[in-house]
């Protein structure tokens, strides 16, 4: 597989699916772009692995999730997170965030462009 800059630029501007995934499931790669702060997350079977590419964030690991609910299957979004470590992200650092893992991004300066692979 081979996506040219040109692609990935492109898929930057809106923030989407640049791979939506193999047949068995076992990862995708998604361009991401923020504009301000988002709703807490838990990814049941998935990993993240972040690659900040533009902008600054702090970003928030571990803790518990605030008024979680189920919105897809394997996946849970909340208004916030108890606890957990924060982190200023800024372009070139790499997070990865295991499984069950509870994160957030709390302060975005936008915009804030991050590629996501997200493995099983």
């Amino acid at each position: 597989m081979h996506f040219d800059a040109a692609k990935v630029n492109a898929s930057f501007e809106k923030g989407s699916p640049l791979f939506p995934g193999t047949e068995d499931g076992h990862y995708q790669i998604l361009t991401a772009r923020r504009e301000k702060a988002g709703q807490s997350e838990v990814h049941a079977k998935f990993t993240d692995v972040i690659y900040v590419v533009e902008g600054t964030a702090t970003f928030v690991t571990g803790g518990e999730v605030v008024d979680g609910k189920t919105t897809a299957p394997d996946e849970i979004r909340g208004e916030g997170i108890k606890g957990g470590t924060s982190r200023k992200l800024a372009k070139g650092d790499v997070i990865v965030v295991p499984n069950n893992m509870p994160h957030q991004f709390t302060e975005v300066n936008a915009p804030f462009l991050y590629l996501v692979v997200k493995v099983k």
